[in-house]
């Protein structure tokens, strides 16, 4: 995952809405939408076929859960190490996102999976943590707002960032269609902002397109206030030309 928008605690009707944009090899193979886990809680996302995790998961509580990935210009993935997409499917794994950090941070050395930032929230919470480097993933709790994370540091500011934002707006007085709106156009994105070194110019759009990398896939998650599982909308390519899709829960 290469793009994370939390629209966090802005609404007593919409406590949590998210955007993600997966950025990775076109020939990847991958399967958009499925059920993950089917109790325990119930949970739905993407499957990356290659190594058998995911980019973003949901569960029916309203935990969601996603990755970006700290980009390795200079060496190459580390193959030998666990896969990041475990990750999202344990922080999801959990009945609140406080809880899912706990487990989490008291079982995973970040040594042991390439570098990467999750992000997981719910209606009352939302929390980072960076395994980068250390003994155990540092995590990092979030005030209500709208915050944007990239393949960077939580909480830092880069190009990206700032045109996301600038997209994005203020969402406080739009309702959850106008809300979802917003998020759609703003993924979609083609615009390189100014500023950006010329060996990640291609990825500092929302929307990326080039000749064997680019953006895979698109998701809009509304969590309702109250205890109603998510809605989550997905598009299967790019969110520029590929259609959005309420994902069916299955059960």
């Amino acid at each position: 995952m290469c793009l994370l928008v939390f629209a966090t605690r802005l609404r007593t009707e919409l406590p949590l809405a998210v955007g993600a944009n997966r950025d990775e090899q076109l020939d990847r193979p991958a399967v958009p939408m499925e059920v993950l886990q089917p109790t325990g809680p119930r949970m739905i996302g993407g499957r990356d076929l290659l190594a058998g995790g995911t980019w973003l998961a949901v569960n029916e509580h309203g935990v969601v859960a996603g990755i970006t990935n700290r980009p390795l210009v200079e060496q190459a993935r580390d193959a030998s190490k666990r896969s990041r997409g475990e990750l999202p499917l344990a922080l999801a794994s959990h009945g609140s996102a406080r809880a899912a950090v706990g487990a989490v941070v008291a079982a995973t050395r970040p040594d042991d999976y390439n570098p990467a930032w999750l992000a997981v929230a719910d209606r009352e919470e939302l929390f980072t943590l960076d395994l980068t480097e250390g003994e155990a993933p540092v995590v990092i709790e979030h005030p209500p707002g709208i915050h944007v994370f990239e393949n960077k540091p939580p909480g830092a500011d880069s190009p990206k960032v700032r045109r996301v934002r600038a997209l994005l707006g203020p969402l406080e007085d739009l309702d959850e269609r106008a809300v979802v709106g917003r998020l759609a156009d703003t993924l979609a994105d083609h615009e390189i902002p100014e500023g950006l070194e010329d060996r990640f110019r291609i990825a500092g759009a929302a929307c990326v397109h080039g000749e064997a990398y680019g953006t895979r896939w698109s998701g809009i998650v509304t969590v309702p206030a109250g205890d109603g599982r998510p809605t989550v909308r997905y598009a299967a390519g790019p969110p520029c030309t590929a259609p959005f899709t309420v994902a069916d829960w299955g059960g």
